[in-house]
């Protein structure tokens, strides 16, 4: 446990998740999973290639899985939060309860 007079790593923050839009997305598959694009691009009011490319960075790292198919006649992407990626959002949240003291 490190020292109180220590102050907390911000190399411990997770710059992939620390976007704002990445941010939004992992918030937000952490409570409603899975969530469509259409609803992330409503939730984030990111544009279609700006979330895309939000998500790419996330599934890159294993942090989401985009899952590809039909709703009907309709191509729909549905996107989850990866075992990953609930665990590096974990301790995404541990790392900022720690800077901010709360931790």
């Amino acid at each position: 446990m490190p020292d109180k007079n220590e102050a907390p790593e911000i190399d411990a923050i997770d710059d992939i998740i620390h976007g704002r839009l990445r941010l939004g997305i992992m918030a937000y598959l952490s409570a409603i999973e899975p969530a469509s694009f259409p609803e992330l691009l409503d939730r984030t009011g990111a544009t279609n290639g700006n979330l895309s490319t939000h998500l790419t960075k996330l599934e890159t790292a294993g942090y989401v899985r985009q899952e590809k198919g039909y709703n009907g006649k309709r191509p729909q992407t549905l996107v989850y939060l990866t075992k990953d990626g609930r665990a590096a959002w974990i301790v995404y949240l541990d790392a900022m309860r720690a800077l901010l003291g709360d931790g």
